[in-house]
């Protein structure tokens, strides 16, 4: 197995049964996170936040339409089960531990972005040699430059003052979206005979740091908690 995409054609471009593997898996993820955060917006924009929600949203539909456009599709049999696998997997899932339904959906969400964007890097498994002038090559350059954008805003909700009540729910949330995307994501990598290296896997710091924190905050509760009955004497 190669650590790369390829062998690349005589033009230097992807071969298209792996282009269109790799932008169907990044179509349902991206597609998505679109959709709920879409959902997320229903309401209209009466807060902050979700102002900042709305523009996560627009650039994960130029994501999609970059996709679409700059992939050279071919028929896969194998997107029929597989398509069928990721949406499933997608599915929002309510963090337990929030202060009610409302804050689980957006600490999954937010856990889910921060995974697809932390996770799956395209542009890794471009070859060192491979043109940059070439459309699926760039594009998939330019949807990892727009996952490291995304990811600050997710960080910063994920580690806003709001949660600290929630800072085991938010640590759960991120461990299980973290570990879902990466082992999806190294499934289609072995599918397209590709051997998941450490390019394509980069230690999730920030996954670290939440849990940590979690423990932290437990610890503390904990201790606090063992201390009232002797206050009580």
């Amino acid at each position: 197995m190669s650590p790369f995409l390829g062998p690349l054609d005589r033009d230097g471009r992807v071969p298209a049964r792996q282009q269109t593997r790799l932008s169907a898996f990044l179509m349902s993820a991206h597609g998505a996170q679109a959709r709920q955060l879409a959902i997320a917006l229903s309401g209209g924009l009466q807060h902050g936040w979700q102002v900042e929600l709305h523009s996560q949203y627009c650039r994960e539909v130029e994501i999609l339409s970059l996709i679409m456009r700059a992939t050279s599709w071919v028929p896969d049999p194998a997107l029929m089960f597989l398509i069928w696998q990721w949406e499933v997997a997608w599915l929002p899932r309510p963090a337990e531990g929030a202060a009610d339904a409302s804050q689980g959906y957006l600490i999954d969400l937010a856990a889910f972005g921060h995974a697809l964007h932390a996770v799956v890097r395209p542009a890794a498994l471009l070859p060192e040699f491979a043109p940059h002038d070439n459309a699926f090559a760039q594009a998939m350059r330019r949807i990892e430059f727009e996952s490291g954008r995304l990811l600050h805003p997710q960080i910063l909700f994920l580690k806003g003052p709001e949660l600290v009540p929630a800072r085991a729910a938010v640590a759960a949330a991120v461990e299980r979206r973290h570990a879902q995307v990466r082992e999806l994501w190294n499934a289609l990598l072995h599918g397209m005979e590709i051997e998941p290296s450490g390019r394509h896997n980069l230690p999730p710091a920030y996954q670290l740091t939440v849990k940590a924190a979690a423990e932290a905050a437990a610890t503390a509760a904990a201790a606090a908690k063992a201390s009232e009955p002797a206050k009580q004497r």
